[in-house]
Parts: structure tokens; sequence; C-alpha cells
């Protein structure tokens, strides 16, 4: 199978951003807690943010807040004039609410599309923005040339990868499975096009999908001490006409400048 080169794709969103007119507004991001590896996915949006021109700003929050003043502080930062969008970075603490929670952001500032009002809006197709997992599978598949869709599996039928995938996808797959993490992966194998979110490194046998498939990978987990995904690649000569995004530097770059592009659609400011 061939490897998709995510980094590539993402720096051709990007370069498109930065040849437009840049947000004169900040983009805000929540961080509750001093999870390193939310820090380090927050200093990655930072990096990206900053590399188009658009000012970046980071607010720490306490672990500890209350559910009520986590939500009150929320709200206030995302009504302040010069903040032009507003991610929370998941997971939150197990005592609160998401929705509770996210549900503060203005769908005008939502770039992640979590809050409900902005669900609805995407469910409903009237969305002015993709969810940031939806919109990196359309640009990696109009990459690929592969936008009209067979057999789709969405594997983990998550909150922020599989539900917005599986919805992105009614209407343009002819068919449709979906398989929890801990149920049967081999009905994903005789799919076109296979999405994970699973999280359970390593789940996906390449040697065993459908020859010809795409694999978009959006897990993220460790396997004998390195950083590995859904997907576990065959051999580089078997299943020739595949296409599968290697973890790190397939999905998860996409996700991201999809994320920055929100945040200028939201703005206006695209050419």
């Amino acid at each position: 199978m061939q490897k998709i080169p995510g980094k590539e794709i993402a720096q051709r969103i990007l370069d498109r951003l930065r040849s437009g007119k840049i947000p004169d507004r900040v983009l805000a991001a929540i961080q509750v807690g001093s999870d390193e590896a939310t820090a380090r996915f927050i200093e990655q949006k930072r990096k990206t943010a900053e590399g188009v021109g658009a000012r970046f700003r980071v607010y720490n929050l306490p672990a500890d807040l209350s559910q009520d003043k986590l939500r009150k502080e929320v709200g206030r930062i995302a009504a302040q004039k010069n903040v032009g969008g507003v991610l929370v970075q998941l997971p939150l603490p197990e005592a609160v609410n998401k929705f509770y929670v996210l549900n503060a952001i203005p769908p005008g500032k939502d770039i992640d599309v979590l809050s409900e009002r902005s669900l609805g809006s995407f469910y409903n197709g009237r969305g002015s923005i993709f969810p940031p997992a939806a919109g990196a599978v359309q640009e990696i598949l109009r990459h690929l040339g592969r936008e009209e869709i067979g057999k789709a599996a969405i594997v983990g039928p998550g909150f922020l990868v599989g539900q917005p995938v599986l919805t992105w996808l009614l209407g343009k797959a002819k068919e449709i499975s979906v398989v929890d993490k801990g149920g049967r992966v081999e009905e994903a194998y005789n799919a076109d096009l296979i999405v994970s979110g699973a999280g359970v490194p390593r789940l996906i046998d390449g040697q065993k999908v459908k020859p010809g498939a795409v694999v978009l990978d959006f897990g993220y987990g460790e396997h004998g001490g390195k950083i590995s995904g859904d997907f576990l690649p065959p051999d580089e000569k078997e299943n020739p006409t595949g296409f599968y995004t290697p973890t790190p530097g397939g999905t998860g770059p996409v996700l991201v400048a999809k994320l920055i592009e929100n945040f200028f659609i939201l703005n206006s400011k695209l050419r």
C-alpha cells in the first residue's frame, strides 16, 4: 500500500490560507489541567496557526474548577470581542459534562464544531464549516481522486471522528457499515474506504483489507514504546493499489490544517 502524504496535503491548505487575508482576531485555545499530551496537541495547533499569520492565545485553567465555573470561564473567553475562534482541548476531567462546557461557545466561534448547536447545524446540512475530521476525510479523498465511494466502514463511532465522518458519508457512500472498537473488525475488510478513530493500536490488519482500499487512520496510541495508529500497514509490495495514512504524519496534520481553515472561514476572511 502507498502512504498518503498528509503533511503535503496539509501544507497546500495552509499555503492557501497564508495567501488570503488573515483574521484580525485571536484564536483562543483552552487547556484544562496540566496533561502533557494535551499541551502537545495545543502546541501543534499554535505552531500551525502562527505559521499562517494568525494570532493564537492559550488559556490554562485549573483541573479542579467546578463544572459551572469552567463553563462560565469558557463563556467569558468566548465573549471577548477580539476572540474570533475558541477551541477547548479534550478530554476534560471525568466529572465534567463536556457538552455543558462546550455549549458555552457560540456557533460563530466554534471552530471544532463541538457544541450541540454547531453539531445540529452540521447534521442538518446547514453549517458553514465541517468538523475537522470530516473535513480532513473530504480533503484526502479529493487529493486521491477517490470522491466516488462504494462501501465505507467506520471503525470506532466516536464523538470526534466516527460520528461526524459517518454523517458526512451519508448520501455519498453506496453502503456504510459501523464497527465498534470492541466489535468484529473483519466486517471492515471488504470496504473500499475505512476510517478509523478507535484509538486501539494495530487494531486493523493491513494484510486483510480489500485490494485498492483507502484506509484513513485517526487512531493514536503507543505500541512497544512507539507512537502507533489503529492500522498495521502490510509490506510495501502488498496491495499496491491501496492507500493509507501513516501515524504520525497522516491524518493529524490535515486535521489541524482544517481546524485553522475553519477559523478563517468563520471570520469571513477567505478570498
